[in-house]
């Protein structure tokens, strides 16, 4: 066996012994060695091999791997550009907390610099964006290799779960889950060759136990958490995957409102629901301001959420995913940030007594909004029509991940769900990109019915996400893709004022005229027209079987007006409280 050959051999049966069960893999010929490897694996049953051609696309389908089984996929890549294509895969995994292992073939040491065919320098391509990296040598017929190579991908395990050492976290290294970097010098031969044998063992010393990865949920109490009555608790995006539901019920046995993003999990009886329209009344918010708002995850979607945590007066606390936003709290705001342990049940507050009045006005008003908004249904065809279906259709237990841009602001201000639902979205960066390939990670991770929904610009900016060969395992996925040819979201924001119309169009507007039909053909994509609400719901309460698309075309110049009517009739509802709704402070 050649030491490239017996190097790649190790590392994916140490990979596979630390619990990692899926690969990505990139075709290239530096990375030959661990694509002969995988494939072994994938033969002996130990994991499952997906190969893809695009490495943007597959460095996002590994991010969808990980993301809600919380155990770090590997994507595999060949040297040069291959590599810098998975930065936005990084990205997206560092700022959102998900286990993702890079696993990158690069020439040897002495070629770079020297002009070589594909070669850059690859060690520190992701700067700050990884949890760990290592630049391994190149493989020697020596002794002692294989523990060397054995601990290397023991270390990316241990650094993409966040569950390395107490040293590391005195040190200042965070402890989280997030992305790493292995990459991996190799000489040629690159393919298998019939040398002399290894000069010691390539297999593993058994261990006492099984080193499997778990998903860490583990957190800290807060420590030292005054009350205060009169405290709002907005709730963004969670990494793991009963957060939400334990943030909430830590804020309601306190007496406060839970205003939360539709990220996580449903129905969520305790939230207000229509959060974001019940601060759309200056007046109602200014006779029933909190003193305090607690914010606990990535906050990403409201405006009217990020003036709360900008209000003048207001104490604002943050809660990390896992207790270690210091450097980076989660949420922007002009004031000074109290930053807290992630919260957990055995946190009391002891003899404090809730503002019963105050919390009832909350909780009133939030039934007042929904109620108007009931009224208010948006008219078919529209983005918050659309949404509004899919959250009413999907059958109990699905799984829907939400591009970025319109569709999730959309859902966010769609009725809650009623049944059981899961609500995915990548709001690390909350980048457009890579959103067909992360929901196509999702459903073949899963066994739940999986959906996506997202906008015609977010659907074609990772059209590769359709590119599966046929010797590839195909998603059991529905993707809704909302057709109003170009950029919806900017009709919402301010370079979408009437007054600004002559120069929307070609900027902001971007329309692109693609005929999605012809793309779902041309990668062997079952693709439906759907121009009635009934339909849309008819096909959404089908489990999904195999890859469909289902496209909804609709007009975005009504977006801006939609929206607006829906904010108004809130903020009617807010006021024609009367008295009760605006008490003395």
């Amino acid at each position: 066996m050649n030491p490239s050959t017996a190097l790649a051999t190790v590392l994916v049966d140490e990979l596979v012994r630390r619990g990692v069960r899926h690969v990505v893999l990139c075709p290239g010929s530096r990375s030959a060695p661990i694509a002969y490897a995988v494939q072994e694996a994938e033969r002996a049953g130990r994991l499952t091999l997906h190969v893809r051609v695009d490495e943007r696309s597959a460095g996002f389908l590994a991010l969808g791997l990980a993301k809600l089984t919380r155990v770090p996929a590997v994507v595999v890549t060949t040297s040069g550009t291959a590599v810098a294509n998975l930065h936005p895969a990084v990205l997206e995994a560092h700022h959102g907390v998900v286990p993702l292992i890079v696993l990158s073939a690069d020439r040897p040491v002495e070629l770079r610099g020297t002009g070589a065919n594909q070669t850059t320098v690859q060690p520190g391509m992701f700067a700050e964006a990884v949890r760990w990296s290592a630049d391994a040598p190149a493989p020697r017929r020596a002794l002692g290799e294989v523990a060397r190579w054995r601990e290397l991908a023991a270390e990316a395990v241990r650094h993409a779960t966040g569950t390395g050492s107490r040293s590391d976290a005195r040190a200042g290294a965070r402890t989280e889950p997030g992305p790493v970097h292995l990459n991996v010098q190799l000489r040629e031969p690159l393919v298998p060759t019939d040398d002399e044998a290894w000069p010691e063992p390539l297999e593993a010393t058994p261990v006492a136990t099984p080193a499997v990865v778990e998903p860490s949920v583990e957190t800290s109490p807060v420590a030292g958490v005054d009350h205060v009555a009169r405290t709002v608790v907005v709730v963004g995006d969670l990494p793991e995957p009963d957060q939400l539901e334990r943030a909430v019920r830590w804020a309601t046995d306190r007496g406060w409102p839970v205003l939360a993003e539709p990220f996580g999990t449903h129905p969520r009886p305790d939230v207000l629901p229509h959060g974001p329209l019940v601060l759309s009344d200056p007046g109602w918010l200014d006779a029933h301001a909190p003193d305090r708002v607690i914010a606990v995850g990535r906050l990403t979607l409201s405006r009217p959420v990020a003036g709360l945590l900008r209000r003048q007066g207001v104490r604002v606390e943050a809660v990390g995913a896992h207790g270690w936003i210091e450097s980076r709290p989660d949420i922007h705001t002009v004031h000074p940030v109290t930053v807290l342990d992630a919260p957990t049940e055995t946190d009391t507050a002891t003899g404090a007594q809730p503002d019963a009045a105050w919390l009832q006005s909350w909780q009133a008003a939030g039934a007042r909004v929904a109620a108007a908004a009931a009224d208010q249904r948006a008219p078919w065809p529209s983005g918050l029509a659309v949404a509004q279906t899919v959250l009413d259709s999907l059958p109990e237990g699905s799984t829907v991940f939400v591009g970025s841009s319109s569709s999730v602001r959309d859902l966010d201000l769609s009725a809650p769900r009623d049944c059981s639902l899961r609500v995915v979205a990548s709001r690390g960066l909350a980048g457009i990109d890579g959103c067909v390939s992360t929901a196509v990670g999702v459903a073949l991770a899963g066994s739940d019915p999986t959906y996506a929904l997202m906008g015609d610009l977010t659907f074609l900016h990772d059209a590769n996400g359709l590119l599966i060969g046929p010797m590839e395992t195909r998603p059991d996925l529905t993707l809704v893709v909302v057709n109003d040819d170009g950029g919806g979201i900017f009709t919402l924001l301010e370079p979408g004022e009437p007054t600004r119309a002559a120069d929307f169009e070609r900027v902001f507007g971007t329309p692109t005229g693609v005929d999605l039909a012809a793309l779902c053909a041309a990668h062997h994509v079952r693709h439906e027209l759907v121009t009635s609400q009934a339909r849309l719901a008819d096909a959404l309460a089908a489990r999904p079987d195999g890859l469909g698309v289902l496209e909804v075309p609709l007009d975005r110049s009504l977006h801006r007006d939609q929206h607006a009517l829906l904010r108004q009739a809130a903020a009617d509802a807010l006021r024609e409280g009367g008295a009760a709704a605006y008490p003395a402070r």
